[in-house]
């Protein structure tokens, strides 16, 4: 797998809104962290929760700013913009993956 390929796939297509596709990156039981909302997202249907609320209902574009590969996965970092408050964040994915799929994400925003 051409980790970097994947990656930019997983925000160009995040960038638009194909909610199927996008899920379609994550292992069917994967686990989406995301601190600065207070929720843990289980399964396709909870992720799935997760980009139509955060990402399509504030209409976030994702920049990819750098992949650091990680024993398990990667470390992504991002730039969202967007109609949330300030507009703009920095922000990062914390990515492991079980075979050539998601399996958890922690995601950060700054």
């Amino acid at each position: 797998m051409d980790l970097n390929k994947f990656i930019a796939d997983w925000i160009a297509v995040g960038n638009k809104y194909d909610t199927d596709k996008w899920l379609s990156f994550f292992h069917p039981d994967a686990l989406l962290d995301d601190p600065s909302v207070g929720r843990k997202f289980t399964g396709h249907a909870g992720i799935r929760d997760y980009f139509e609320r955060y990402f399509i209902g504030f209409k976030t574009k994702t920049k990819l700013v750098k992949v650091t590969p990680a024993l398990q996965g990667a470390f992504v970092e991002v730039a969202f913009t967007g109609d949330f408050p300030g507009c703009k964040l920095a922000g990062s994915f914390d990515i492991i993956l079980t075979g050539e799929k998601i399996s958890f994400v922690e995601a950060d925003l700054k």
